[in-house]
């Protein structure tokens, strides 16, 4: 219930108690607490049962617990175990990556490029057929 707490604060709490209120009346003061403690958890269950009656048989099953966030998140995200939102990390990780979005984009650019004209498309020339061309040959610092 309260993981922070330890020995030596228990203690200490103790022994303020025992300070504070004396030895006699402390049983007393213990009693009364830890009556209330019994009261407010019976009205916390009755409040329950009230909700789980009033939500009706399909939420006979249903837990408080599975209100809090993480419990939620855990139960029904992570796990995938059909009821309520039925989502995987699979599902998130497909629909937020970009690959296939890249891939159509590229599909698209290379159909594009190949429909074109060849005088609209650059040629692709190499430094071995540049040499080749006698156009070229005039160019060359080395042909003298």
């Amino acid at each position: 219930m309260f993981p922070d707490v330890g020995l030596p604060e228990l203690f200490t709490l103790a022994i303020l108690a025992v300070l504070l209120f004396g030895p006699d009346k402390l049983p007393e003061i213990i009693q009364s607490a830890a009556e209330f403690v019994r009261k407010v958890r019976a009205m916390s269950d009755s409040a329950k049962e009230g909700i789980r009656s009033e939500l009706g048989p399909e939420f006979k099953d249903f837990e408080f617990e599975d209100l809090r966030p993480r419990t939620f998140v855990r139960k029904h995200v992570l796990d995938g175990d059909g009821t309520g939102l039925d989502l995987g990390l699979d599902d998130i990780r497909n629909a937020l990556d970009p690959r296939r979005e890249l891939a159509e984009v590229a599909d698209a650019v290379r159909t594009a490029a190949d429909g074109t004209s060849p005088r609209a498309a650059a040629p692709a020339v190499t430094l071995e057929k540049a040499a080749q061309r006698p156009e070229d040959a005039a160019f060359d610092p080395d042909a003298t």
